[in-house]
């Protein structure tokens, strides 16, 4: 039987399973077994937009860590890496600042072996990781998160007569899913994400260093079902393809920032994905890669810096949440306490 066939049987059997069940399972599977990524796949994310977006966390990966007082070594993590192109990018940038391609040890966190491969080509000192109690401790961290708590199980509830239920997937006649109970009012909490963000807050706390989360989301006090899913760049609904779609909710990122203050960080942010790459200097890398091209170059650099920044684009919708080390500097481009 092939995946979905599985997880439907079993579904059935059980009499229906949570949507963070679901979500995890889905997203297991779909992970493991492809490259998601670019025009031949089901979604693009900002590091194979433009080389400008791995570069500028690049320069504050490298600010950050000269304003540290420049500790060696420097882990560098990267959770769920794509295809490696954002650390790649990283790396060139950063490494223009003497001394820090010789601090930086490069892990990546990821357990799909597709993806694996191709991050391995792509940075090649990379040492892969399964999760992140994998990574060694004793050393000051800088971690790297683009679009990974997005794809991580939430818990859904559904307010009803008898008051909040837990929102479940069950099986139907003729082999399709549905949500149960029903209800217009549907609250989430994403359990997942807060345990991991909590769970590097924890290791700066201990080790120091810093971590960047950059993903699509609100600021925190939203309500409702944000569950939603991608395949072949279009939106789908989410039950109808297990193990072949993206499923991802909106982060609540006042949510994350508590669990890392919790483990004994400071969180900086949210901002806007616009506020915080202009304040790195999109707009001047984006003209100083313009210099001396034809007019089809500039025009791609163009569109892609309007597609990182724009309002109707990713702009406004991603958005960049900071922790730091309580004795770390905040980091750039972030406010100095979280919103």
């Amino acid at each position: 039987m092939s995946f979905a066939e599985t997880l439907m049987a079993e579904i059935a059997a059980a009499g229906g399973i949570s949507v963070h069940d679901y979500m995890q399972r889905s997203n297991a599977h779909y992970y493991a077994t492809r490259d998601p990524l670019g025009a031949a796949g089901d979604f693009t994310t900002a590091p194979e937009i433009s080389q400008m977006f791995g570069e500028l966390i690049g320069a504050w990966a490298a600010d950050l860590w000269l304003r540290a007082g420049t500790p060696t070594p420097l882990r560098l993590v990267e959770l769920g890496p794509g295809r490696g192109t954002l650390m790649r990018d990283l790396l060139r940038a950063a490494g223009q600042v003497p001394g820090f391609a010789e601090a930086a040890e490069v892990h990546m966190v990821e357990t799909s072996p597709v993806l694996r491969r191709a991050q391995a080509a792509a940075v090649p000192s990379a040492v892969h990781h399964d999760g992140i109690a994998d990574v060694p401790t004793g050393a000051p961290t800088l971690f790297i998160a683009n679009e990974f708590l997005d794809a991580l199980p939430v818990q859904q509830q559904v307010e009803t007569a008898a008051g909040w239920q837990e929102r479940m997937v069950m099986a139907q006649e003729g082999g399709t899913l549905a949500f149960t109970p029903a209800g217009d009012r549907i609250r989430e909490r994403a359990c997942a994400a807060e345990a991991l963000v909590g769970e590097v807050a924890a290791r700066l706390a201990a080790d120091g260093g810093a971590a960047l989360f950059i993903d699509y989301g609100y600021a925190g006090g939203e309500e409702g079902d944000t569950l939603q899913a991608v395949r072949a760049h279009e939106t789908v609904d989410p039950l109808a393809c297990p193990g072949e779609a993206d499923v991802t909710v909106h982060v609540d990122f006042a949510a994350v920032a508590r669990a890392a203050e919790l483990a004994g960080c400071r969180a900086h942010g949210p901002v806007s994905q616009v506020a915080f790459l202009s304040s790195l200097g999109l707009g001047l890398r984006a003209e100083t890669l313009m210099r001396g091209k034809d007019e089809a170059a500039r025009t791609a650099v163009a569109e892609a810096a309007r597609r990182l920044s724009a309002p109707d684009a990713m702009g406004a919708l991603f958005k960049v949440l900071g922790i730091a080390a309580p004795d770390w500097p905040a980091p750039g481009g972030l406010p100095e306490e979280s919103q």
